[in-house]
């Protein structure tokens, strides 16, 4: 079951999250989520159960926003997308995916953007076989 997590619900998705986002506390991530909201932070997350059974935590989970930029014009950004070890090659993420690219086109996205670190090989024949292309190197500096 894939379902969007609402403001306050972030505790749903924080074990998920932290499997990509390890920096972070655990305890830290429902409150990062939600500040992150006013901003257009969407979280979507996957399910093994329905998420009113046995705390129905999640087993995957997408954080995306919207934007319009002068290169892509409005597109859906995927800012996390992860799914949890013991659930890993379940087609979650991979549903998770297609729900993203469906809400996409319902908000009138003409793309889908996402970066992946490069030593995330799984991840990579996921995003290819998922139909996304390699379109640009994204260069970072910390100050």
């Amino acid at each position: 079951m894939i379902r969007e997590i609402e403001p306050g619900e972030g505790h749903l998705v924080a074990a998920v999250l932290h499997e990509l986002r390890t920096h972070l506390d655990p305890a830290d991530i429902p409150a990062l989520v939600d500040a992150q909201r006013p901003g257009g932070y969407r979280v979507v997350a996957a399910f093994a159960d329905a998420p009113d059974r046995h705390g129905g935590d999640a087993v995957a989970a997408a954080g995306f926003r919207t934007a319009t930029n002068l290169s892509i014009g409005h597109h859906l950004y995927v800012d996390d997308l992860v799914t949890l070890p013991t659930a890993r090659r379940g087609g979650h993420a991979r549903a998770l995916l297609d729900w993203l690219a469906a809400e996409g086109r319902r908000l009138g996205c003409a793309h889908i953007h996402l970066d992946s670190a490069t030593h995330r090989h799984p991840a990579h024949r996921l995003y290819l076989g998922a139909g996304y292309d390699i379109t640009a190197f994204h260069f970072g500096q910390a100050l």
